[in-house]
Parts: C-alpha cells; structure tokens; sequence
C-alpha cells in the first residue's frame, strides 16, 4: 500500500517543476492539506528539493540527481516484480545491514539501497569509498536453494556483467572486467562488487547470499581521498535528474534476469567478452604470497587461466590479481 509520501512524490514527480495545487493533490489523494505538507517536508529531508509557495501548491525541482524507490520501479522490469526494495539516504553498510536483517528470517528478493555509506565494505576488509550523493550503493539477498559456495562465483560473475551492461544503458561508454570482480572505465575502477555468504555448516549448503554493489556515478565534489584518486574513476561527468535511478534499475533488471531465469550459463561469453585480462601480465596474490604469471583465459566457469613463469598452468577459482595496465 502506498503512502501519502509515496503518492505525492509520484504526483510531483509526473509534472517536474510544474507547481500543482494543494487543493488538486488532497483531491486526488483524499487526504488533508496538513498531510500533504508533512508528507513533503519529510521528502525534504530524503533530499528531495520541494518548494511550497501559498496560492501556487508545491513543485519539484528536478535538476537534482535522487534515489527513490518510485524513480527506480519506473524502470524496472517484471523479472523484477518481486522484489523489496528500500532507499536509504544513508547506511553504515548496505552489506552487513542486510546481513542482519537476513539472519533474522528476511525473505529473498529484499534489497537495500543506499545514497551514502558511512563504513562500506571492500574485498579483503577495505573499505569502499561511498560519499553522499555521488553513488548508488546496493545490496541485494538472494536464498539459492540446494546450492553450494561454487554458486558465489556465478553470482558475482553475472553482477560484473549487469554492472556492465548498467552502465551501458545510462551511458556511451564501454566498461571491462577485471577478473573477478571490478568494474573499469579508461583504466579506473568505477564499481566493485562484494558477494558474501551463509553456509549450512550440516550440509554445505547457501544459508543466503548477499550481493553487494557500488557504482562510482560522479566525480565527488573534492575529488577522491589521495590513496584511491590515481585509481579510482566515475560514470557520468554531468548530473542528471534520473541517472541514478536509471543505473539502479538497469542492475537489476540485468542480474535478476540471469538469477530468476537461471541463466548463469548463457551469460560466461559477455563476461568474457568484456575482460580486460586476457593477454595481459599480471600478479597472483594469494595471502601474503605472490607469483608472476600471463592470463591466458576465463574458462566457461569464469575462473581464471594462468601461466606462471615456470610454466604451470592452472584456473583459478578464487583470489586478487594486480593488472599491468
């Protein structure tokens, strides 16, 4: 059921930076003016700019860029129907919020989206920069029944595809892979993805799974912090009413559409396609350890073919991998 906040967002949102009258909007919603105005100023505080002025009713300015759970389900497709989903203006974590929520019984489907992230989570226990307004920072629980840890790779492998695709559809540019998990633009990483999991100690089995994700939308208004500025990159050079929303769903409509279909094998040849690894010298690191060696492949897993120096050949599952760019 929809709330008066929700509804006059949906109102406004139809007629940006058109004033509609007070008395039009408690018509059509059937509510009084009081409510019309306390559902606007707690828009105000998601971030949304609302002006009200006496004899004109409210308007939207739209120049700017805001999550919302209405703005994302008018892209979304019906592979996405299912989903429950929640804007947060601001999270410590998307990841470990849902983490909680799933251990106390939260049904698949349930996702947590975030404009800002005051702790966000990396690989390897770093952080990954999510500043206010810049980014779409998400989290998405998944349940896969009768599936073992092998399934973490196919989750995150599709998610680096839909991320791609994502950015595609919002964008001119063409973004590439590095295995396993980043997303890249002109040499800069604009998205990193963080699949952690539940295991049934008994059987083996997934418990859940939460897929994280954060996309680099644009450039922070004082730029990246000075350990990640010569790495780091962003999606967009010019704020649009919309592009987050827009991304949002584009992600969502691509992954689910490998997830609820079951499409994990048809989706290897896009991962492939748009790697930026093959060819190229690079540094295992496993641990505490590294070896030089030569990507020679992705297999049709996605795991990674390697040539060390000494000649071996092996495909690896799992692990970090510094690119010679």
């Amino acid at each position: 059921m929809m709330t008066t906040r929700k509804n006059l967002l949906q109102i406004l949102e139809s007629e940006p930076n058109q004033w509609v009258s007070g008395e039009k909007i408690a018509n059509l919603l059937s509510v009084s003016r009081a409510a019309i105005w306390k559902s606007a100023n707690n828009l105000r505080k998601e971030g949304y700019i609302i002006d009200a002025v006496r004899n004109k009713g409210y308007r939207l300015v739209s120049d700017a860029d805001i999550l919302s759970e209405l703005g994302i389900w008018k892209y979304l497709e019906p592979q996405c129907s299912k989903l429950d989903l929640h804007v947060l203006p601001e999270v410590g974590s998307t990841n470990v919020l849902l983490q909680e929520k799933a251990s106390s019984g939260c049904p698949e489907g349930t996702v947590l989206i975030a404009a800002m992230q005051t702790d966000g989570k990396g690989r390897a226990g770093r952080r990954f920069y999510s500043p206010a307004d810049t980014g779409v920072y998400m989290s998405i629980l998944l349940r896969p029944e009768g599936q073992d840890p092998m399934m973490a790779m196919k989750i995150t492998t599709a998610a680096a595809v839909a991320a791609c695709e994502a950015i595609e559809s919002v964008s001119e540019k063409k973004p590439q892979i590095k295995w396993v998990n980043d997303v890249y633009l002109d040499h800069k990483k604009v998205c990193g993805i963080l699949t952690e999991a539940s295991v049934n100690l008994e059987t083996g089995m997934f418990d859940f799974v939460v897929l994280g994700i954060g996309f680099n939308v644009y450039c922070p208004e004082d730029g990246f912090p000075k350990e990640i500025e010569d790495k780091a990159g962003y999606i967009l050079e010019r704020h649009e009413n919309g592009n987050k929303n827009k991304l949002a769903a584009g992600f969502l409509n691509s992954f689910m559409k490998i997830y609820s279909e079951n499409e994990f094998e048809n989706y290897v040849q896009k991962y492939k396609e748009r790697n930026m690894v093959i060819g190229k010298k690079a540094v295992i690191i496993r641990g505490t350890k590294t070896r030089n060696a030569e990507v020679i492949d992705i297999d049709d897993t996605c795991r990674l073919v390697v040539r060390f120096d000494n000649g071996d050949i092996e495909h690896l599952l799992a692990g970090e991998i510094s690119l010679q760019i």
